[in-house]
């Protein structure tokens, strides 16, 4: 039983207990919960940890106070009892409810702009404002409030460019035209870098009562600890794809090579027919629309198999849309969840082993080659890359030609 349930049952049952009948209640809780259950109780709430000590003393000695009379349900003498915070200390909870409010976050004497809001700090900045209270009350006057511990929800994309959703329907359209040509049509990505080795991996994996895997006790970043960096290409049409398993850096060479193999080891004896290839990516990190290297490399592979690449990017800020990210990377998360990756073959085994019920299937390999970063490509070299624009922002949408045409 945690604070959650506790806060749950007082909801249900609070208006429907008398002042005495709330106090029992609360001290039978707390004492079922043990060492430390007359804080939790207390917090979750809002009674004051005397009223359920009292409790606790008259379920201990089975008190049994005066019952009151028939024609009446007062437990107490009128007026009697601590008056309320607010009572006593009139304006605290606008004052309060100021410094919590997220709108403050952005006004420049905002008090609290820059510390964290824990009850210790709000109750010490109230005391600066004349309100003497303890952190304690502050976390009964939050909840009372209906404020709650939260954390951040990744749901923003930030600034939306003008032309978002043309750029969606113009990948749509291009996509539905390759696929209808049988053409074939990949999604590609960088996923995030793993640390390989004996560290802890979110997620549960059913085990042997009291017998979980046993991880590092830390996990802290160390250039020494040798990193994964799987690179994914998924095949949309077949719902297939692979993931080259780096572990150098993340470079547009390493990108492009994630996708010749792929052609190699699926995409060619799937295609043989195939004159061109439709490539959507992110608009930035290894495969980025500005990245020079990403297209000499482009230009390299579509000479060796004579494929014209065309490439859609996402619009800027759009990367969680990718579909690779929702059709294959998140049932490769799923299917290593609760177990650590040990080493590059365990890396390459769990991502080679993921399936769907809707027939996805992975291959992975493990690239041990050396990439190089910082490659610059001349004005004069990228210039001889034969490369068409689209009409529709061109810096998005191109075609790689095999040579020049």
């Amino acid at each position: 039983m945690n604070e959650t349930t506790i806060q749950k049952k007082f909801r249900m049952l609070g208006h429907v207990l008398d002042e005495r009948g709330r106090r029992l209640w609360a001290a039978a809780e707390a004492a079922v919960l043990g060492r430390g259950g007359v804080s939790v109780v207390s917090s979750a709430t809002g009674l004051s940890r005397a009223t359920i000590m009292t409790g606790l003393a008259e379920l201990d000695n089975d008190e049994r106070p005066r019952r009151p009379a028939a024609n009446t349900t007062r437990q107490r003498a009128p007026g009697a009892g601590r008056k309320g915070i607010e009572e006593t200390l009139p304006g605290i909870a606008k004052a309060l409810d100021r410094l919590v409010d997220p709108a403050t976050r952005g006004e420049p004497d905002s008090p609290l702009r820059w510390t964290s809001k824990s009850t210790r700090h709000l109750a010490n900045e109230l005391g600066q404002q004349g309100f003497c209270v303890s952190a304690m009350t502050v976390s009964r006057m939050l909840r009372k409030m209906d404020y709650s511990l939260q954390a951040t929800s990744k749901v923003r994309e930030g600034s939306k460019h003008p032309d978002r959703d043309q750029q969606f329907e113009h990948i749509s359209e291009q996509a539905r035209r390759f696929l209808d040509n049988g053409q074939p049509v990949i999604s590609v990505d960088t996923k995030k870098k793993e640390i390989v080795g004996c560290y802890h991996n979110g997620g549960v994996e059913w085990q042997r009562k009291a017998a979980p895997e046993q991880v590092n006790d830390h996990d802290f970043p160390d250039p020494a600890v040798p990193k994964a960096i799987p690179y994914g290409v998924y095949d949309v049409g077949a719902n297939q794809g692979l993931v080259n398993v780096g572990t150098d850096h993340d470079t547009p060479e390493f990108a492009v090579q994630s996708i010749r193999t792929w052609w190699r080891q699926m995409g060619e004896a799937m295609y043989p027919n195939a004159t061109e290839l439709m490539v959507t990516a992110d608009a930035g990190g290894s495969n980025g629309y500005r990245v020079r290297t990403w297209k000499t490399n482009l230009q390299l592979f579509a000479k060796e198999t004579g494929l014209r690449i065309s490439v859609s990017h996402l619009p800027p800020g759009t990367s969680k849309w990718n579909k690779i990210e929702h059709r294959m990377f998140c049932h490769i998360t799923k299917n290593w969840r609760g177990r650590p990756l040990e080493s590059y073959d365990s890396v390459v085994c769990l991502i080679g082993a993921t399936t769907t019920s809707k027939g996805l299937r992975i291959r992975a390999e493990l690239d041990r080659r050396i990439y190089k970063k910082g490659v610059r490509v001349s004005d004069k070299e990228f210039a001889q890359i034969p490369i068409e624009k689209s009409k529709f922002h061109g810096e998005w949408n191109y075609t790689i030609l095999p040579s020049g045409q």
